[in-house]
């Protein structure tokens, strides 16, 4: 083998060796990237249903408030009438 032909297959391994290495590398990134997603994902998730659990608490206090305030007759008793 001629020197030339040894330092083109020599580069070659190396470019290819390079490049499997990046593709790898990429892979392992995005894989991190979409699993910080997942839990970004999750935290919104709770955040949403804390504010939701929040919201109904507020909303079944204002609504003991007023029917303590308020005369409230239900559907079924004013059809009766």
């Amino acid at each position: 083998m001629s020197t030339r032909a040894k330092a083109t297959l020599a580069a070659s391994l190396a470019f290819s060796s390079f490049i499997i290495w990046a593709v790898h590398y990429q892979q392992s990134r995005e894989r991190e990237d979409m699993f910080q997603g997942v839990i970004r994902d999750d935290a919104r998730r709770l955040e949403k249903m804390r504010q939701r659990e929040e919201e109904f608490r507020e909303s079944s206090r204002r609504r003991e408030m007023y029917e303590r305030v308020q005369n409230v007759v239900s559907s079924d008793q004013s059809n009766k009438t």
